[in-house]
């Protein structure tokens, strides 16, 4: 009777502890906010809102009548009736456009000198300014789209006097440009979405975070963990539960986000820009069998590093830089852009920011890459729970000074 009842009495320890931690959690009001709330749900709103008033001045921009101030229009009436034909609305002159622009009174000023019309009629070049501050990045729309029609107008008057010379005009453009972009609508949405990958490790980390600190330096600043210790349990199968309450908490604000991203995704204007974005039931099904094992590993480093802080406060410093972690892949990835290699997919952190980028191209994951992801995330992880789960056999964890 003893020996079929101890198995049954190992497994309902651990689930009285994981169901104690997620229902004492549940109440409370703080890890709700952060876990399932705030970073799942703002997160991607906030994200996707700021992208669609971003992208929508820049399509206004591109698209809308835009003005422009302009000195010296009488100089060159031609070109500003092209100009204007491309949607381009001569503003009031400005005294000082170099100060102007610099002080972002204009995006951009066009000018011409009093000598263009001299220069115009001896079949000289002539030269239009284009008054502009490279370092606001707000103004850069404006600015090629000018510039554009400016040089569109060029071409077309340099072809026109070939003509009336006898000449082709493909004399003065003996080379031409043939720009085969081999990316598909999908792949290009990436030039937005790339810090999605990222986005997705810090729901995760903040959603275990604060339960991470609660059920070790919380408890342990509280004097509840040796009560708890001093029942005939053993202390892996209390970590055990506790972890998997963290792993709880991580996984469903993952799977929030995910929800949350897949909505809101429809809402930003990406097919004006010739992008297409798949966040369906497959992208997230796939992000969250990538994420399982990093669920994990991130729940037991959570942990551990929270056992060596005194109190809720330590822990929640120790924490925030352990949160640093986690943004590197993505922001090396960004500086130093390599192409991926077979090895690392085997890489924690790494491996899922890849994947991710994958599935959002639309190129998927391969069976190797996904074996090779779960199983080098699935090792770290085992490492990290095994040295917590020495953690917790220490007496010293339960002594809260």
């Amino acid at each position: 009777m003893n020996q079929t009842s101890n198995p049954v009495r190992r497994t309902r320890a651990f689930f009285t502890v994981y169901f104690k931690e997620v229902r004492e959690n549940l109440r409370d009001r703080r890890t709700i906010m952060t876990a399932l709330i705030t970073g799942p749900l703002l997160a991607p709103l906030l994200f996707v809102m700021m992208l669609n008033i971003g992208l929508n001045r820049e399509l206004d921009k591109a698209e809308k009548p835009l003005k422009v101030p302009v000195i010296g229009q009488q100089y060159a009436p031609h070109l500003f009736e092209a100009l204007r034909a491309g949607g381009i609305v001569a503003g009031p002159p400005i005294a000082n456009p170099e100060e102007a622009v610099r002080n972002q009174d204009a995006d951009v000023v066009v000018r011409v000198t009093p000598d263009y019309p001299k220069s115009w009629r001896k079949g000289e070049p002539v030269q239009v300014e284009v008054i502009f501050d490279s370092s606001q990045r707000d103004a850069s729309t404006a600015v090629e789209r000018v510039s554009g029609l400016v040089d569109a107008y060029g071409h077309q008057q340099g072809a026109m006097r070939l003509v009336a010379r006898g000449l082709s005009p493909s004399t003065a453009w003996p080379v031409n440009v043939a720009r085969r972009d081999q990316a598909t609508a999908q792949a290009r949405g990436v030039l937005i979405f790339g810090l999605l990958p990222y986005f997705f490790v810090i729901t995760m980390f903040m959603g275990g975070m604060y339960l991470a600190i609660d059920l070790t330096a919380g408890e342990r600043e509280r004097q509840s963990l040796e009560p708890l210790f001093a029942n005939p349990v053993a202390r892996w199968r209390i970590f055990a539960g506790k972890l998997a309450a963290i792993c709880t908490f991580s996984a469903v604000s993952l799977l929030i986000s995910l929800i949350a991203f897949s909505v809101v995704g429809h809402f930003l204007p990406i097919e004006k820009l010739g992008m297409e974005l798949e966040l369906g039931v497959r992208f997230c099904l796939t992000v969250l069998v990538m994420a399982l094992p990093l669920i994990v590993l991130l729940a037991a480093l959570q942990s551990m590093v929270a056992a060596f802080a005194k109190s809720y406060r330590e822990a929640q410093t120790y924490l925030s830089l352990l949160m640093l972690v986690p943004a590197l892949p993505s922001v090396l990835l960004m500086a130093l852009p390599v192409k991926p290699q077979e090895w690392m997919y085997a890489v924690p952190l790494l491996s899922q920011h890849l994947g991710v980028m994958r599935v959002l191209r639309g190129d998927g994951v391969t069976m190797h890459q996904m074996l090779f992801c779960l199983g080098g995330s699935a090792l770290a992880a085992l490492v990290a729970v095994l040295v917590t789960a020495q953690l917790y056999r220490s007496e010293r964890l339960a002594i809260s000074s």
